[in-house]
């Protein structure tokens, strides 16, 4: 009678933890209920976590999770949404720019003596200063050119790419101190690192989101010859001239400058 009983209690033991678990088979359970009393609401528990689990993956990816407990292996599908976050921070990384075409001239006294005589077509960088020249993209062009001069002594220049909306063709001229100040500026706007680097050497390009480098700031011998160039627009956007004077404590450069697009 005494083992009967013993059957008997077993047996719905066996009968309520299947309601509770409902996914272990009648013999599995008898066996855990006999032997590892304990391990059952852990494995009740570990089930939950793996239904609840998920991993960020692209689409059509395949996660599989191994239980600690059981050696079970349960096989998620990637979720569409965290699939879709992927796709948009890949989609934050903006494509690749050509290279601008350069040349120079040694017409440095007609250069000057052209554009001297348009309306902010000469400026002073002065010592430790950045001056960058927003170029927006223009709706009947095609290309940006640029062309420009010092007086007696040599500038950094390179050029950058904003990707974003247009919403004038107006040419702005922005003064900073220094390009880490520009950088804090713009920094207001939208998170991450700009060009930083020596302009003997090139910058070094950690650039934001949305920002392209079509080339480098480096210094160049625009007191010897016109330093010319030209891009072709990648889509629409700003570009960002910079002319670089941080390098130098004691001397103010005179620029001669003029841009302009074609179509």
């Amino acid at each position: 009678m005494g083992s009967q009983a013993g059957v008997h209690l077993s047996a719905e033991t066996t009968e309520h933890l299947k309601e509770e678990i409902g996914t272990l088979g009648d013999q599995n359970v008898a066996v855990l209920e006999e032997k590892l009393p304990d391990q059952i609401q852990s494995l009740k528990k570990e089930a939950v976590r793996l239904t609840s689990y998920h991993v960020p993956q692209g689409v059509g990816d395949i996660v599989m999770i191994q239980s600690d407990h059981t050696g079970a292996v349960d096989i998620l599908s990637a979720e569409l949404e965290t699939a879709d976050l992927l796709g948009e921070q890949r989609k934050a990384q903006p494509p690749p720019l050509a290279a601008p075409t350069m040349w120079t001239t040694e017409k440095m006294k007609e250069f000057k003596a052209k554009v001297g005589k348009e309306k902010n077509g000469r400026m002073v960088v002065k010592r430790g200063e950045v001056v960058t020249v927003r170029v927006p993209t223009h709706p009947d062009g095609k290309c940006i050119c640029w062309e420009f001069a010092t007086d007696d002594y040599d500038i950094g220049f390179g050029v950058y790419f904003d990707w974003t909306t247009v919403t004038s063709t107006a040419i702005t001229v922005q003064v900073s101190e220094s390009s880490d100040e520009e950088d804090e500026d713009e920094d207001e706007e939208i998170e991450g690192l700009s060009p930083v680097g020596d302009v003997e050497r090139g910058s070094k390009s950690y650039l934001r989101n949305r920002y392209g480098e079509v080339m480098p700031v480096y210094r160049r011998n625009s007191h010897r010859e016109v330093q010319a160039g030209s891009h072709e627009y990648p889509g629409e956007g700003i570009y960002l001239l910079k002319f670089d004077n941080s390098y130098s404590l004691l001397r103010n450069k005179t620029l001669f400058f003029h841009v302009y697009y074609t179509s």
